[in-house]
């Protein structure tokens, strides 16, 4: 299995939001940068990731399951090349974790997050995701 951070602008999108599709899931659509789109390319069914509140708050907040891989973006426009994939809500953080305390976290400073807070799609390792469980009073 291999772990992701997903971001999203809370208005627009949110942790509340997603909990609400329930178990049709959502379509992880509007992804327009190609780095971006390697990352969802690379996920499979079954890998986990953080959802991320990136205006704001600036923290992950639950975690989400692949529940569908990689396939054309319905958003994108004809011929342009981007994909998306379905998450599920697994469950919530039971303390959100900020970038901050990311940031000052000595076992989380090589992590993306900390270093481009600009990539919407980010690759976790696994060290990062067991820290990051714990802080946020969760199970890895």
């Amino acid at each position: 299995m291999a772990y992701w951070l997903l971001k999203s602008e809370p208005d627009t999108f949110s942790w509340d939001d997603q909990v609400k599709s329930g178990a049709k899931c959502e379509v992880w659509s509007g992804v327009r940068n190609h780095q971006a789109k390697l990352n969802l390319m690379k996920m499979k069914k079954g890998d986990r990731g953080f959802f991320y509140h990136s205006g704001g708050s600036k923290e992950i907040v639950g975690v989400v399951e692949v529940i569908r891989e990689h396939y054309p973006d319905p958003t994108a426009e004809p011929g342009e090349p981007w994909v998306v994939v379905d998450i599920k809500a697994i469950e919530p953080l039971q303390k959100p974790v900020g970038l901050a305390a990311v940031k000052a976290e000595r076992g989380l400073k090589a992590m993306v997050l900390a270093n481009n807070t600009r990539l919407s799609v980010q690759p976790v390792t696994g060290d990062e995701w067991k820290l990051i469980c714990k802080m946020g009073g969760v199970k890895a």
